[in-house]
């Protein structure tokens, strides 16, 4: 029987492969690409030799005995792109040149970003201090000051001495006789000014027979005569004119004595502005040596120069403050000394410094990673005393965010955690895009407070900011928010494999030997460094690359150097590699044991031996959290007089999606440009996912498909000991699909619970041979002959396999040999046209069956 398709012999993983067709599987799976193995050759529609199921890693290529003999590896491999783009934006100062980390989890990228970050900053010079200060103008407002680094804190401290001394000089100073005797001078001007006015106006009085009386409410005045009061019936008995002269000089007197009342508040004014102006002479004196020392320090610094003349001045009219309090009544209830002392205190907060950013102990710039980046967390917050059941607030109570600490330096994030935070991506944005950090509570930020707080001044913002996110979230942002590109202009796209060759293993050889002296794990022997090199090439699921996933590997070698030590070793050998990624698999393969024991009792239905008309086994992958496992699902089709459908029996009830249509409509287009070209199409086919209960997703399995259809098509059975994987293009191409590695494995299992026969297999695609990483037990297998891989680049070798019947060449009149499948479907098709035309006819024109 000729089998024109099987005979054809390609390079490696050649063949048609996607034959320039767009598709939709995973990125990576292109055109065949060279052997994996010298000698090694793929001939489609014959068993893949087991050299070619899975790349071991030759130990030629290891030049030692332990890894702890190599050198460790700096930093990562294989992200030269990505560090490139990083240590550019490093060095160019502008505006808007943050990064974007993008890039797999577990890459190992936080690491890494830092580590340059820090390596740059070392040489870069050490940001300013910045402190906020109380602004005696108006203290809603505090002021910001920039100080070189270090001397933050010791304003601090200088101001704090300040007050400690000033709390003992003033009080000095206003005890002083000098002080006392001026003070008494003032005080007795005053007594004599009223004295005299008041001893004149009594003399004139009692020269006008009035007499000037003091009493309880005050002075009053009452006529007198010879020496004597009246009283107001003597008053009374007076004749008339002598009562009108009093009258008249009792008049005159009041309005003296009023005009002398009304003096006393100028006479007390004056009397307070000079004692004012002592008291200020005092103080001046006494802080002059203490305000001198203090700005000898900071000459250097006029904002510091201007805020220190705002204290001196501040001080000079609050003296009072510092002087001891009068002793007041004893209040009913008693108060706490701690409580006074706290409120004693409380009087000179104004005076204090409040250091937000002190790099005293910094060398170079700062690098700093936020682990939760909110609004407050990022620009800082305003914090609230409890006082007498109020909550006070002032400049001593503004805290830094990570945006402060990172100042003139860097700034890690996790743009995920960003985004959820808090309303710190629109607070980012706003800081970048004004270049000033502002303090502010999330009231303030919203338009939504009501009551009276703080406005700090706004400090000068000069970071370099690096979120570290997926790939997904970069395009996002890209696409939705039109600030991303101005703010974040370069993309540092870290890279999740790298390629496998004789300088990459060493190199992960070294890798692995940075890892294990980071953690102190015991070393690896030869055999253990290959054995996790081989990890790493199935972890990319390709052959010829190599995970970059830092987090994997490193979970390899410390449960691999846990299992060493519980057995007594001083190196880890490839035994506890294998029994690492062994005991991995088995603590999450508890459902998928469960599924493939159901197979093999018959409860979920597949059938790995004898043959059946339209049904095949196709193949899925099922993830559970980090396990991926691949299970064979039965798919069968139905042919029916029709009007040319192709029924998708998943898409009908909700369960399949978008990518599964679109395979199943190729299959449409297939049929069209193979056999619709001289007949019409009158059938209907449906297909299903046999005993499925959950959503279909995804074109792996169209290949699949297309063989079940043309098997009900041509009446032929298919070999039920084949599972197929591989998606189709309209002209019948095999194209790469993903997770090859778990598919075949799956089904390897499913065989291994209802027997092994020996000429069970999977057929692949050709282009997906470059992947294959399979198990030991798989690859044993093939070996021993029990179980085979089988890749093709197009759907006639697969049906010959399937069918062990030849597919057929059409002529130049477009007919197929008879005897064949193409020549099968072909009759079948005409048949159905033909009756089709019948009742079309019996039922007139355009009528229907």
């Amino acid at each position: 029987m000729p089998r024109p398709r099987l005979a054809r012999r390609m390079q490696a993983t050649g063949g048609k492969g996607g034959g320039g067709q767009a598709s939709s599987s995973p990125a990576g799976f292109g055109p065949a690409a060279a052997a994996p193995t010298a000698g090694a050759a793929v001939i489609a529609g014959r068993p893949l030799p087991p050299a070619l199921l899975y790349r071991r890693c030759d130990t030629g290529e290891l030049p030692f005995e332990l890894c702890s003999e190599l050198e460790a590896a700096t930093g990562l491999i294989g992200q030269e792109r990505a560090v490139e783009a990083i240590e550019f934006a490093m060095r160019i100062r502008r505006k808007g040149y943050n990064v974007y980390a993008l890039g797999a989890s577990g890459t190992g990228r936080h690491g890494m970003i830092e580590q340059l970050l820090r390596d740059r900053a070392a040489g870069e010079p050490t940001p300013p201090d910045w402190c906020y200060v109380n602004n005696f103008a108006d203290p809603q407002q505090p002021r910001c000051l920039r100080l070189p680094a270090g001397r933050g804190a010791t304003l601090a401290a200088a101001m704090k001495r300040l007050v400690e001394e000033l709390r003992a000089a003033l009080p000095a100073a206003f005890e002083r006789d000098e002080y006392r005797v001026r003070r008494s001078a003032l005080d007795q001007q005053l007594k004599q000014k009223s004295d005299d006015a008041f001893t004149a106006l009594q003399q004139r009085a009692e020269a006008q027979g009035v007499a000037l009386i003091r009493t309880p409410m005050g002075l009053g005045l009452a006529p007198r005569r010879n020496g004597q009061v009246l009283t107001p019936d003597l008053f009374d008995a007076l004749p008339a004119d002598e009562r009108e002269r009093m009258r008249a000089s009792i008049e005159q007197i009041q309005s003296e004595l009023e005009a002398i009342m009304a003096q006393l508040p100028q006479w007390e004014r004056e009397h307070r502005e000079a004692l004012q102006a002592l008291n200020r002479d005092t103080t001046s004196f006494a802080i002059a040596h203490l305000m001198a020392e203090l700005r000898a320090g900071f000459t250097d610094l006029p904002d510091v120069a201007r805020y220190l003349d705002a204290v001196e001045q501040d001080v000079k009219e609050n003296a009072d403050d510092f002087l001891p309090r009068p002793p007041e009544t004893a209040p009913s209830v008693p108060v706490p000394q701690a409580a006074v002392q706290a409120l004693d205190d409380f009087r000179f907060r104004r005076y204090q410094v409040n250091v937000i950013v002190d790099n005293s102990g910094l060398t170079g710039a700062p690098v700093i990673y936020e682990d939760n980046p909110t609004h407050q967390t990022l620009v800082g917050r305003i914090e609230h005393l409890a006082r007498f059941g109020a909550l006070l607030t002032d400049f001593n109570l503004l805290s830094p965010g990570a945006l402060h600490r990172a100042n003139g330096g860097y700034l890690v994030l996790d743009a995920v955690k960003l985004l959820t935070g808090q309303f710190g991506w629109a607070s980012l944005k706003r800081a970048l895009n004004a270049g000033l950090i502002r303090v502010e509570s999330l009231d303030q930020l919203l338009s939504m407070a009501t009551t009276v707080s703080l406005s700090p001044e706004p400090i000068p913002l000069d970071v370099k900011v690096v979120l570290i996110g997926p790939p997904g979230l970069y395009y996002l942002l890209s696409a939705q928010d039109e600030e991303f590109p101005d703010l974040f202009k370069i993309a540092a796209d870290f890279d999740d494999r790298i390629e496998r060759d004789a300088a990459t293993t060493l190199l992960y050889a070294r890798l692995i030997c940075a890892i294990g002296r980071r953690e102190q794990l015991r070393p690896l022997d030869r055999a253990g460094v290959a054995r996790v090199i081989e990890h790493a090439a199935r972890l990319t699921s390709e052959a010829d690359k190599l995970s970059t996933s830092l987090r994997a590997v490193s979970g390899v070698l410390r449960e691999a150097d846990q299992l060493a030590a519980d057995a007594g070793k001083t190196v880890i050998s490839a035994a506890e590699i294998e029994a690492v990624i062994d005991a991995q698999w088995r603590r999450g393969d508890r459902l998928y044991r469960r599924l493939q024991q159901e197979i093999g009792r018959g409860t979920i239905r597949i059938e790995t031996d004898s043959a059946a008309i339209g049904q095949v086994n196709g193949l899925s992958v099922i993830g559970l959290g980090a396990l991926s496992f691949g299970m064979p699902s039965r798919i069968t089709a139905q042919i029916s007089l029709g009007r040319g459908e192709v029924v998708d029996i998943e898409r009908e009830v909700a369960l399949g999606g978008r990518l599964h249509s679109k395979g199943v409509l190729i299959l449409s287009g297939f049929l069209a440009g193979r056999f619709g070209k001289t007949r019409p199409l009158s059938l209907k086919a449906s297909l299903v996912f046999e005993q499925s209960y959950g959503g279909v997703e995804g074109d792996s399995a169209s290949a699949a498909e297309l063989f079940a259809l043309l098997s009900a098509l041509a009446e032929t059975p298919i070999k039920q000991c084949f599972a197929v994987t591989g998606s189709v293009d309209q002209r019948g191409q095999i194209q790469a699909i993903g997770r090859v590695n778990e598919k075949i494995e799956g089904f390897f299992d499913s065989c291994q619970a209802t027997g092994f026969t020996g000429r069970q297999g999977v057929i692949i695609p050709a282009s997906n041979v470059r992947h294959l990483m399979l198990r030991r037990d798989v690859v044993a297998a093939a070996e021993a002959g029990q179980f085979a891989v089988y890749p093709i680049d197009h759907v006639d070798q697969g049906l010959e396999l399937l069918t062990g019947i030849a597919a057929g060449e059409p002529d130049g009149a477009g007919h197929y040999p008879a005897g064949t499948l193409n020549h099968r479907i072909a009759a079948r098709l005409d048949a159905f046209a033909a009756k089709a035309a019948e009742l079309g006819s019996a039922f007139g024109h355009g009528g229907r069956p």
